[in-house]
Order: C-alpha cells, then structure tokens, then sequence
C-alpha cells in the first residue's frame, strides 16, 4: 500500500511537471496513462468516478 501511494504521488508530480513544460511527448503521456492505471487501483477511485460521471451528467444536460 505504501508503495503504490508513494508511486501515485510521484507520478502525479511528473504530470503537473510535464503539463506545465507545455510539451507533450510519447513518455510523458506514458506516465500520465500510469497514473491513471494506478489511481484507479487506489481508496480515490470511487470518488474520482463520481466525479467525473457528475460532470458528465451536467455538462449533457446543458443546452446551448
């Protein structure tokens, strides 16, 4: 368990550091593809999900 934080947390630390440069390249959506991957496996993913279909659900509802 502590491994697979201290890994999220690295790679969460790459991708903001990665976004912010601007450049996008293959290794740095790699890692943002793991952690993604290794998000899901953690305590947060329900609430992630719940997020993300709470937005959905609002963002299909709107009507230009």
């Amino acid at each position: 368990m502590a491994i697979s934080i201290s890994l999220v947390l690295l790679l969460v630390i790459l991708a903001v550091i990665f976004l912010r440069n601007g450049g996008l390249k293959v290794s740095h959506a790699l890692v943002c593809a793991l952690l993604g991957f290794f998000l899901a496996g953690t305590s947060m993913a329900p609430t992630i999900h719940d997020g993300v279909g709470a937005t959905a659900d609002l963002v299909s509802s709107l009507h230009p």
